[in-house]
């Protein structure tokens, strides 16, 4: 993609994706999640994962799985208000670019 990936839209996507699992999703899951819309790196996404938790918009916990421990991510009450936010400004937002892009003026 040309198009640079910031902050705010990649904490908006990786709520999009741990919203979509009630009872949480691990790393490696969200990573292939988000690398159907972005090509990022899990590099890229810990710290983002890292940062929404210190944030208190994703609660993390430790499961059992084939014999270690895998971590898992689960968005909070306040997670749910952020990704709200963020829905609303979005649809704001690529309204205005496609009307750009379409020949059209933005208000």
């Amino acid at each position: 993609m040309v198009f640079n990936t910031g902050a705010a839209l990649l904490d908006a996507i990786v709520l999009a994706v741990v919203s979509r699992e009630q009872q949480g999703t691990y790393g490696y899951k969200i990573t292939q999640d988000v690398r159907k819309a972005l090509d990022v790196s899990e590099s890229t996404l810990y710290p983002v994962l890292r940062r929404l938790q210190k944030d208190e918009c994703l609660e993390v916990y430790d499961m059992q799985y084939d014999g270690r421990n895998r971590r898992y991510y689960k968005v909070t009450e306040k997670g749910m208000a952020q990704l709200n936010l963020y829905r609303v400004e979005w649809n704001n937002y690529s309204r205005k670019i496609s009307a750009l892009f379409d020949g059209g003026a933005t208000e």
